[in-house]
């Protein structure tokens, strides 16, 4: 076996090995790559992680899963780039699919399926508000971006089509890169060459996909476009996922009930690996209707579409990027997308909150949840683990002594 192949299998053993211990979100997260891959390895200079996991934060599609993908491309092109992902993506995709083979079961075999989510479906709720307060102080710091964050959450309260984000986010772009002179002035700009062949890839699939979607009806076809067509367009992360899914699969096609989508965002909270893997979650229960076959298919496919946009961005983008960050409009622009983001989460929230009973109970449950988030550094896996174990216990006390 040759040096350079050597390299690449300690590659991808590091990457499962992060897939199997990344708890914690996207913090956490970098500082284990930083300590795995900058100063144990040596893959890559602490300098040259941070700028690319910056480039990935402000591209469409799942941060850490670009982020691992971009270090792959760089040791060993695309080929490496392509099975990091999958390394990657692999341990949290299938747990997320053995869950919903665990829940359809639970709906179809058992009354009160779901009674032992009760806690973690508001619990569920105190996460995204978490999760908006992190990423609204690290994204909003003007009063224009605080405006369009406002405009964007009260549009999402109102307007629940997933037709409407992409067209909110490319105004929002637009509305601020007026600002680019606000933004410093970086010399030395060079003449920036492009190589169109990821972009005209990523397109290619999200048309191609579209209209077999269209004239077929199929459902594993639609599905791919539906997650696809997301990939191509989250800005912020996992957390700003979630309305469009829950907007899209819950209220606009009904292929969840709520209460299925906030268990199994919950326990999406509770595994390593990416955050996106919750696609794979709802794209099986999906397909639930074509038994063993349709769940397994509609994971899979959920897992392509959601993950697959993103790194043809990334592959697309990084031969240019340190050109195209020199130009301000680009920055300024930007921001606009990132309020909008942002005021999609809040909406994410109020839509979450809105099917469930308003009760003290599950006001106690998301604010409890908020509360040791915030002020104790209990980890997301536990305090998911004791709100399962709450449920459990509150179903078996109800059947014991009911």
């Amino acid at each position: 076996m040759t040096i350079r192949r050597v390299r690449f299998y300690i590659y991808l053993k590091d990457v499962l090995v992060l897939s199997l211990t990344a708890f914690g979100g996207p913090q956490v997260f970098l500082a284990m790559v930083i300590d795995i891959m900058v100063r144990k390895r040596g893959y890559l200079s602490e300098k040259d992680l941070i700028e690319l996991n910056a480039l990935c934060l402000i591209l469409p599609g799942p941060t850490s899963t670009q982020t691992i993908s971009a270090i792959g491309f760089r040791i060993g092109g695309p080929t490496l780039a392509y099975l990091s992902l999958l390394v990657w993506i692999f341990p949290a995709t299938t747990l997320m699919i053995g869950t919903a083979f665990l829940i359809d079961y639970l709906q179809a075999n058992t009354e009160g399926a779901l009674g032992f989510a009760k806690f973690i479906q508001p619990m569920a709720i105190g996460f995204i508000l978490y999760a908006a307060q992190i990423t609204i102080k690290k994204m909003i710091h003007t009063v224009e971006a605080a405006i369009l964050m406002m405009i964007a959450a009260f549009v999402a309260f109102f307007y629940n089509s997933p037709f409407i984000f992409p067209i909110m986010l490319f105004i929002g772009g637009l509305i601020t890169t007026h600002n680019y002179n606000k933004q410093p002035v970086i010399e030395e700009k060079s003449k920036i060459n492009i190589s169109w062949r990821n972009f005209i890839l990523w397109a290619a699939v999200l048309v191609a996909a579209a209209v077999l979607g269209h004239y077929t009806r199929l459902l594993p076809v639609r599905l791919f476009e539906n997650f696809y067509r997301n990939g191509s367009l989250i800005f912020g992360g996992g957390q700003v996922l979630v309305p469009y899914l829950y907007t899209e699969f819950v209220e606009f096609k009904n292929y969840l009930s709520s209460e299925e989508f906030l268990t199994g965002y919950a326990i999406s909270q509770s595994i390593p690996g990416p955050t996106f893997s919750i696609s794979s979650y709802i794209g099986a229960l999906s397909m639930r209707e074509w038994g063993v076959t349709g769940l397994v298919t509609g994971g899979l496919i959920a897992a392509a579409g959601i993950f697959l946009p993103g790194t043809f961005l990334i592959f697309f983008v990084i031969r240019f990027w340190d050109g195209l960050k020199k130009y301000r409009p680009v920055r300024a622009a930007l921001e606009g997308i990132n309020a909008v983001s942002c005021g999609m989460l809040i909406a994410a929230a109020y839509l979450l909150f809105e099917p469930l009973e308003n009760n003290l109970f599950n006001i106690i449950a998301i604010i409890g949840t908020y509360a040791l988030l915030q002020f104790t550094k209990i980890p997301s896996p536990l305090i998911i683990v004791m709100g399962l174990a709450a449920g459990i216990s509150y179903q078996w006390i109800l059947k014991a002594f009911g």
